[in-house]
């Protein structure tokens, strides 16, 4: 859809810094993000809601959130994530789309009440996505880590 933000992303026609795209699927950093490192995943169709969301996308959709799950860990130190979706209510843009947030102990993160924050600079954002980009290749080559180690570790 022409007038879809993330179909526009997805195009091209609007940027975005993309953390992996193939033929299927795109993920890139969220420019508001609730922490740095927050990733949107989406399906390259236009598809309103999961509820949507054709059987044939839900392997590929749903294998690179569990990927982005290992590799922002890693990137980014954090000692887990938020994986979350909105389908309509409180659904920003009508595309669906799977957040993948950083998280730490003690991050301020409590209910939906979630302050967004933006990134200080674009070098910084590119910084975060780079770092994602480095785990998520080991992730794809079988040389990144499923077990994230803790911060207390």
């Amino acid at each position: 859809m022409k007038d879809c933000t993330f179909c526009q992303i997805s195009s091209g026609a609007l940027t975005a810094v993309r953390i992996y795209e193939d033929e299927l699927v795109l993920a890139f950093l969220d420019h508001r993000p609730l922490f740095p490192g927050h990733t949107l995943v989406i399906p390259r169709a236009h598809v309103p809601t999961l509820a949507e969301l054709p059987d044939d996308l839900l392997v590929p959709l749903w294998s690179l959130v569990r990927r982005l799950t290992c590799a922002i860990p890693l990137a980014l130190e954090a000692e887990g994530t938020f994986v979350g979706v909105n389908n309509r209510v409180s659904q920003s843009v009508p595309h669906l789309h799977v957040h993948v947030v950083p998280r730490h102990r003690g991050d301020g993160l409590r209910g939906f009440f979630w302050p967004r924050q933006r990134y200080p600079s674009p070098e910084a954002m590119e910084e975060v996505a780079a770092r994602i980009r480095a785990a998520l290749a080991g992730t794809l080559l079988g040389t990144g880590s499923s077990d994230v180690p803790s911060a207390k570790e």
